[in-house]
């Protein structure tokens, strides 16, 4: 349990992740183990429309989700892990509503940057980019 200041910190920090996601768009690329060599990395776009403590370690982002043939808005509920002041989601055989099953990554978020790792199935690699404010 976090005393006094502590706690406040981790509020702080908690809030400023919050809005510093709101509305911004995660524009990079990924890569598929394997497949690395001569192959143009693979570009990557997810639209945040807002991110939420739901409690403990569980974070609520609502994003807009294109993947197949699927384009709409879903809530996704992940666990988030925090390493000092960097937040990093830990999904782990995750089930994603309209996507399916065996979702695993680690995605850190530092200032206007994200990079981690991603599974699906059998099938993983790296990802990265740029974290980008939509224009109000």
């Amino acid at each position: 349990m976090l005393q006094g200041s502590d706690e406040s910190k981790t509020e702080a920090r908690e809030e400023a992740f919050s809005k510093s996601m709101e509305n911004c768009v995660l524009v990079g690329s990924f890569t598929v183990d394997g497949k690395e060599d001569g192959e143009p990395l693979k570009a990557e776009r997810y639209e945040i429309e807002s991110v939420a403590k739901a409690n403990d370690n569980l974070w609520i982002f609502t994003a807009r989700v294109k993947y197949g043939k699927l384009d709409t808005k879903l809530p996704i509920t992940v666990p988030m892990e925090w390493a000092g002041d960097t937040p990093m989601v830990t999904l782990t055989n995750a089930s994603l509503p309209g996507l399916g099953d065996g979702f695993s990554a680690r995605v850190l978020f530092y200032e206007d940057r994200y990079a981690g790792t991603w599974q699906h199935g059998p099938v993983g690699g790296h990802m990265f980019g740029k974290i980008e404010r939509k224009k109000k």
